[in-house]
């Protein structure tokens, strides 16, 4: 598929809560990171690798995700309230 088809196909299947998106938690940084909107589940664990790498750079106290099926907006990165 081309560039100028997947752009608006991703924000339909968001849209309507069918895309796949990561969930990432890191700890020591408190930070939950969402990674997406993929159309197919198998991309989306191909791109993963990648970012979860670069997100390893930053040396997270630990690092956890989910794949989810879900609609999600703004923000992508959120950081913990400071307790």
């Amino acid at each position: 598929m081309t560039a100028l088809l997947i752009r608006p196909l991703r924000a339909i299947a968001n849209g309507l809560g069918v895309a796949w998106w990561a969930r990432v938690e890191t700890r020591s940084p408190d930070v939950t990171y969402w990674f997406g909107p993929f159309l197919r589940r198998s991309g989306l664990e191909k791109a993963l690798a990648g970012f979860l790498a670069d997100l390893k750079e930053e040396a997270p106290g630990s690092m956890d995700h989910a794949i989810l099926r879900t609609r999600r907006g703004e923000p992508l990165t959120i950081e913990a309230e400071p307790g």
